[in-house]
């Protein structure tokens, strides 16, 4: 079954209030004006962190993917380094709090510049460096060191050899610290080039016991030669037993409009449905574009309760 409906980031209905926890800045800004400013947004994004938690409690929404936002050009400092610091972590301890006490799953999603199997180096440092900070703000909320606070990124690119680049992101996965280890998590691509449940079971998991979430919407493009109950069920197989499966959902935004000249790929406003969960227990983060009004659209259409 369903357990849990999730949003990704951005809560719009919030966000005609100005409150948001992704305000963010031009690399121009940050040389200008540093830490100080990089500090001030930080601090006015984990406030109202605590609002779209606080609002999705209200609304009996318990699973949310933060954004990746939350503090600017953090790779080019440390975060105590911001003059706000001791604010931001007090504001952040009792979001975690709150999280533990209603039971919310958070999660997070870093961006596709995020290249464990690069060739490129440098590009795999800064991904390093990326994905310790997305470890590090998890810390601050003092979650769980487990894919149940998951962090989820794709392999990226096969660099014209699928084999060889899952056994460099594999090598890469390495490199990373235990927090970030044990929260990481990989997803089925969109391009029936890239990395398939299959491929990412066979060629990442069976190496590094990373597990596997399972995009519906992805599936459709990438099968990997498996209907989707058997690519759920393999997906699902990869977590550990203590924690529920995590999934994400989408559809074509071409289909929802009948327009061709969109790709088949662009994820719509709303979702129909239905989702099949396949008699698996799985939570669902929900990836329409109008967020949680979809969610609540979704739900209230089939009676489902987060």
């Amino acid at each position: 079954m369903i357990r849990n409906l999730g949003y990704a980031c951005i809560n719009t209905t919030l966000q005609k209030s100005k409150i948001t926890t992704n305000r963010g800045m031009k690399q121009a800004t940050f040389k200008a004006k540093g830490l100080p400013y990089a500090s001030e947004l930080a601090l006015k994004n984990v406030i109202d962190l605590e609002k779209v938690i606080h609002w999705n409690e209200a609304n009996d929404i318990k699973f949310f993917r933060i954004s990746s936002d939350i503090f600017p050009w953090c790779s080019e400092y440390e975060f105590n380094q911001l003059p706000d610091f001791p604010q931001i972590k007090e504001v952040m301890e009792r979001i975690g709090k709150y999280i533990r006490l209603h039971r919310h799953r958070i999660t997070a999603h870093p961006g596709p510049f995020n290249l464990l199997a690069s060739p490129n180096e440098a590009v795999v440092k800064k991904t390093i460096i990326e994905l310790e900070n997305h470890s590090k703000v998890f810390d601050l909320l003092d979650l769980s060191d487990s894919p149940y606070n998951k962090i989820n990124i794709h392999i990226g690119a096969t660099y014209n050899n699928k084999e060889v680049a899952a056994q460099t992101w594999v090598k890469n996965e390495k490199r990373l610290s235990m927090h970030t280890r044990s929260r990481l998590t990989v997803e089925n691509d969109d391009k029936a080039s890239m990395f398939s449940v299959k491929d990412l079971y066979d060629m990442v998991y069976s190496e590094c016991g990373v597990p596997i979430v399972f995009d519906y919407h992805h599936h459709q493009f990438c099968t990997g030669g498996l209907y989707e109950f058997d690519a759920l069920k393999l997906a699902s197989s990869t977590w550990p037993l203590d924690v529920i499966p995590a999934t994400h959902y989408s559809e074509s935004k071409s289909l929802h409009l009948n327009d061709p000249k969109i790709k088949l790929q662009a994820h719509s406003d709303l979702i129909n449905g239905p989702i099949n969960c396949h008699d698996l227990n799985i939570d669902v983060m929900i990836e329409a574009k109008s967020k949680e009004l979809a969610l609540l659209e979704f739900r209230k259409k089939y009676f489902i309760k987060d």
